[in-house]
């Protein structure tokens, strides 16, 4: 890595584009102390960041231990922002089907439409591979925290507080009313953007658990793929959907491969007393197809290990009723 290169990024680092008000908005150096903190401990060792409840979570310990200004703290404005630098460093890749979204700068701001509508951040490669240094990383963080935020002689020591583990155990142990009851009370005490993160954090554990118990096997096709990199073929489906019953518990989760998840929140497939696939009646398909839905109709699911985890009935029959297409 050429001391040009280093130089580039020291610059930027320290030039970030802010709104000056109120002394600068800090949200830029917060989320990039963020970032460093998650190349610090192995959580992100490439140049793909994504929005995750690790990532949400340090943005939230900097933010409060490094902010004195009366700023309102937002995760969305400068994640989508960063791509706004000089140097093109930060980009920006879409969900599929939203890419006009991010031509719209006012649908940013919130952060339920940052996360529908973006994949995740693409870091330079001459940059990550700075972060990926140690020496180079305390220089840049160094740079952040004298530049923006002079009156803290040196960053607080960030210990990790258990608060991804201890959503987990939430969703592991809390029975659905206990949580339901649990959401609720968040709704009424945080402002919107806040909530809106811990239920994306929470919905984003539940997903990781889900596939997790079910070995990240689709429970009705057996598809699995494993790879050397990261990478998964199913998805976590809820029975009931978040939005009516606040429940991310485990039995109310089932692995599905994407085809299958699509088909399940259409009503176009649901599941019986017995753990079998039902079709429904009202869709037309080429059945002469290897992948066609018939040949899964009556096929038994395959549950996790553990009894404990296993679907709800009253969850499926909830599905029949209010989804299912007869």
């Amino acid at each position: 890595m050429s001391e040009k290169t280093l130089e580039y990024f020291i610059y930027a680092f320290s030039h970030l584009h802010r709104d000056m008000k109120k002394g600068g908005a800090p949200h830029k150096p917060i989320l990039l102390l963020s970032l460093l903190h998650e190349y610090e401990i192995g959580r992100i060792e490439a140049n793909r960041i994504y929005i995750t409840p690790e990532l949400t979570h340090s943005f939230s310990v900097y933010w409060n231990s490094l902010v004195e200004t009366d700023h309102s703290i937002g995760f969305a404005l400068p994640f989508y922002h960063l791509s706004n630098e000089k140097g093109n460093w930060w980009r920006l890749l879409a969900n599929p089907g939203c890419e006009i979204w991010l031509e719209n700068k006012g649908s940013m701001k919130s952060f339920g439409n940052l996360t529908a509508a973006v994949s995740h951040a693409e870091l330079d490669l001459n940059l990550t591979s700075l972060l990926l240094k140690k020496e180079t990383r305390q220089l840049l963080r160094e740079v952040l925290l004298t530049t923006y935020f002079p009156n803290s002689k040196n960053l607080p020591e960030y210990r990790e507080d258990g608060y991804v583990s201890g959503l987990r155990d939430e969703i592991v142990e809390e029975s659905p009313a206990e949580y339901k009851a649990k959401i609720l009370d968040l709704k009424t005490r945080l402002d919107p953007e806040t909530y809106q993160v811990e239920v994306y954090n929470r919905g984003t554990v539940f997903r990781r658990e889900v596939v997790k118990i079910y070995d990240q096997t689709c429970c009705i096709s057996g598809l699995r793929v494993s790879a050397i990199f990261t990478i998964t073929m199913v998805d976590a489906c809820h029975i009931v959907p978040f939005a009516t019953n606040f429940d991310n518990s485990l039995t109310n989760g089932i692995a599905l491969c994407p085809n299958l998840h699509r088909a399940f929140d259409r009503g176009l497939i649901t599941v019986g007393d017995d753990y079998r696939v039902m079709l429904s009646s009202a869709f037309t398909e080429n059945k002469s197809s290897p992948f066609s839905f018939q040949q899964i109709n009556g096929q038994q699911l395959t549950l996790p290990s553990n009894e404990r985890f296993h679907p709800s009935l009253e969850g499926f029959a909830w599905h029949r009723k209010h989804t299912f297409k007869v």
